[in-house]
């Protein structure tokens, strides 16, 4: 069995911004495109065709809706040191969509959850809080608004060599 996730991959005219910070401090760069998690990696005994209905049946009352991504912000936790770009739009909704997955059979995955969850993109990974107050410096200023409509939700599984490799995704109905 391997680890899968649950992601939206937004597409944003200007998401060569994005690529730039995270070619220079995200190790995952070049193994998946710029996304937001909604349920974290998992390894649960349930076939593709399985998680695709409980994304049919969890997602059922979810539209496509605005996403707005603005600023940065820096996170350490037990997992490492993040630098995040922040949503400003749209927030609510992948709260709520987290939530859902997790309140029904993503449970048992919430094991190193702390529960509290930061709608957000991640665009780097550093070894020390001090290469993250300095990635920090570096990006702090940069005022670029990423906006579009999220309309899908991806599940990736991740390969041998932690490369992303999408198996389902779910079309939000209108």
């Amino acid at each position: 069995m391997s680890f899968r996730t649950i992601m939206i991959f937004p597409e944003f005219e200007n998401m060569e911004v994005i690529d730039s910070i995270r070619d220079r401090f995200d190790p995952l760069a070049h193994l998946v495109r710029p996304h937001i998690t909604l349920v974290f990696p998992f390894e649960l005994d349930m076939s593709n065709e399985e998680l695709s209905a409980v994304l049919d049946k969890r997602l059922t009352d979810v539209k496509p809706f605005e996403l707005e991504l603005h600023g940065f912000s820096c996170h350490s936790a037990e997992t490492g040191n993040y630098l995040f770009l922040d949503l400003t739009k749209g927030q609510d909704t992948v709260s709520r969509i987290h939530d859902i997955f997790y309140a029904n059979e993503f449970k048992e995955c919430n094991r190193t959850y702390d529960g509290t969850f930061i709608p957000h993109m991640t665009v780097g990974k550093v070894e020390t809080p001090f290469i993250l107050d300095e990635a920090y410096e570096e990006v702090k200023d940069i005022d670029t608004r990423f906006s579009c409509v999220a309309d899908k939700i991806s599940v990736e599984m991740i390969g041998p060599n932690d490369e992303s490799i999408i198996i389902i995704e779910k079309r939000l109905d209108k």
